[in-house]
């Protein structure tokens, strides 16, 4: 029998967890994120109308729509004041008007182009709108400027924010963008968060933990962090090392599920079977609806010899996830393996309709067939699986053995045949079987097939 045993990269459900960080990171970049202030120069700057200081003032004591009718009114009076525009962009955008806070920004920039915020906060309000591209002309402009206030944390946000669109198109770029920010900011967690993702998303799993264990450091307590350090290690098959993260994760946070789970799964990939079945069966009386620890505490079972308890995860998980043919699939060789065979080619006619590259299922798929005497199935089944797999001894003894069923002597013989050829002695049993169907189905030539004694 054949208990598949999904991989742990399909588990890593904390990925989930660096996932909602990043995430967070995109939301947070996606509007703008220094506070508002003046961004006329230190010098007195008496270009802008009265209008402006008025505004400004009530911006400050959040009067968005006094605010914005004494804008109106200065950038009617002069539509070239960049400060105005400035302002009025920063009201649409806290009122929640996304395009019109653009089309503020843009005028702002286009009046005055070297004014660090409006470059920064139009690119962030671009990236917010999924146009990558030009958000990163005024992100790259921005990290060219010089902040009004507070100078390294403007331009590590404008760095980190720069990062962030150039990810897709210039995976490179946007890691040197990251390392900028992560200088310009010593203390900052995100720059290093945001590098070991993108780096494990490339398979740079080396570097990916190095920016996970400098994040770790700055924040031992941080869940992304550690979570990141624990995806890197098991992706590297480095169990210990994730062990070590994901305890330190539970320490910090011992209502954290999901770690729970994983660290059941490490342990489970450890051997560790006895302390993985009991980190699982905790995670699931937290969380009885875990389809996927219920999978991987039924496989604990079944590795312990504990049938019954394996079928009864197995079940919650098909019943949970009706349409993942991985979970249908270990029940049904379970159920071969309990000799209940109806049931079991039942389960793994779903699994293999649901993943029609599922190979080893067509196997286990074969043999319930043929126990349930329905030759036809179990032979297509041997076909599915030999566009996957090579044939071996046992599955030309099976398609003999239901050809033999089939009366299909001509293709009997042909597979008893090829069995003997490749099964060299590997069994026995089923050797004297086929030589004793052979003498029976092939009289004429009965001296080549000799019977040793069992």
């Amino acid at each position: 029998m054949t208990i598949h045993r999904r991989s742990l990269a399909i588990f890593l459900s904390i990925v989930l967890t660096v996932a909602a960080a990043q995430v967070g990171v995109a939301a947070q970049e996606s509007k703008p994120t220094i506070r508002h202030h003046r961004v006329a120069e230190e010098v007195h700057d008496d270009s802008s109308s009265p209008e402006v200081e008025q505004a400004e003032t009530a911006m400050q004591h959040g009067d968005f729509t006094t605010a914005e009718s004494l804008l109106q009114k200065a950038v009617t009076g002069k539509p070239n004041d960049y400060r105005a525009w400035f302002d009025l962009g920063y009201v649409y955008n806290a009122t929640q008007r996304g395009t019109q806070a653009i089309d503020a920004y843009r005028k702002s920039v286009a009046a005055k182009p070297d004014v660090f915020e409006s470059n920064l906060n139009l690119g962030i309000l671009l990236a917010g709108q999924g146009d990558r591209v030009e958000a990163a002309k005024y992100l790259k402009a921005a990290t060219q400027l010089k902040p009004t206030a507070h100078p390294e944390e403007g331009l590590a946000r404008a760095w980190q924010s720069l990062a962030h669109v150039e990810e897709d198109n210039d995976p490179q770029q946007a890691l040197a963008a990251y390392a900028q920010a992560a200088k310009l900011n010593p203390k900052a967690v995100q720059p290093h968060l945001s590098a070991g993702i993108l780096l494990e998303k490339q398979n740079g799993l080396d570097a990916a933990g190095r920016e996970f264990q400098l994040a770790a450091e700055l924040d031992p307590k941080s869940p992304e962090a550690l979570a990141g350090l624990a995806n890197v290690a098991m992706m590297q098959k480095k169990y210990p090392q994730a062990e070590a993260a994901l305890r330190k994760l539970l320490a910090a946070n011992p209502e954290n599920n999901n770690a729970r789970v994983q660290l059941g799964r490490v342990l489970a990939a450890e051997g560790k079977s006895d302390e993985a079945a009991q980190e699982l069966q905790q995670g699931l009386k937290a969380d009885p609806g875990d389809p996927h620890a219920a999978l991987e505490l039924g496989t604990l079972y079944v590795q312990a010899g504990k049938d019954s308890e394996a079928e009864q995860q197995f079940r919650v998980a098909v019943q949970k996830m009706p349409q993942d043919a991985e979970a249908h699939y270990a029940l049904g060789s379970l159920l071969m393996h309990e000799k209940k065979y109806p049931e079991a080619q039942q389960e793994l006619l779903v699994a293999v309709n649901l993943k029609p590259d599922l190979a080893d299922a067509y196997g286990n798929l074969a043999v319930v067939a043929s126990e349930n005497k329905n030759y036809e199935l179990a032979l297509k089944s041997l076909d599915y699986r030999a566009k996957f797999l090579p044939e071996s001894p046992a599955s030309y003894f099976l398609r003999a053995t239901c050809f033999d069923h089939l009366k299909a002597v001509k293709q009997a013989v042909e597979y008893y045949q090829h069995f003997l050829a490749a099964d060299e002695g590997k069994l026995p049993d089923q050797e004297w079987q086929a030589r004793h169907r052979l003498i029976a189905l092939d009289p004429h030539h009965a001296e080549k097939y000799q019977i040793k004694q069992k």
